[in-house]
């Protein structure tokens, strides 16, 4: 039987990207994305933590910041870790196969075009 992880969101940058390298070398950002909602009088601010490697992960943190606005795709994966007490933790994570940023960056106010990574450019 088929099966599919796939999310897509969109929405603003809420801290500035955190690149590290992996023991092979390979580099890896982490940022978080807030997307809202609104029903009526109420709003919802759903955040997401998200996970970016290789290229992909380099090019995010030269151009990602705080607050840009930014359309994301890939799949949901879910860690179990156990913190300093011992105790069961799982988070969930947003891993990017896909990342277009939108609206203008900081360091180029003229610049209105959004930004694509080409994902078929990136090896997985």
């Amino acid at each position: 039987m088929a099966s599919l992880n796939r999310v897509q969101i969109i929405g603003n940058v809420g801290t500035e990207p955190e690149m590290r390298f992996s023991p092979n070398g390979d580099a890896v950002v982490n940022f978080s994305v807030a997307t809202n909602e609104k029903f009526g009088e109420n709003e919802h601010t759903e955040w997401f933590r998200v996970v970016a490697w290789k290229k992909l992960a380099e090019t995010c943190n030269q151009y990602l910041s705080k607050g840009r606005q930014v359309y994301v795709e890939g799949r949901l994966q879910t860690r179990k870790w156990e913190d300093n007490d011992g105790n069961t933790r799982y988070n969930t994570d947003l891993i990017a196969n896909r990342v277009l940023f939108l609206g203008k960056r900081e360091d180029n106010p003229q610049d209105d075009k959004a930004e694509e990574i080409d994902p078929d450019a990136i090896p997985f």
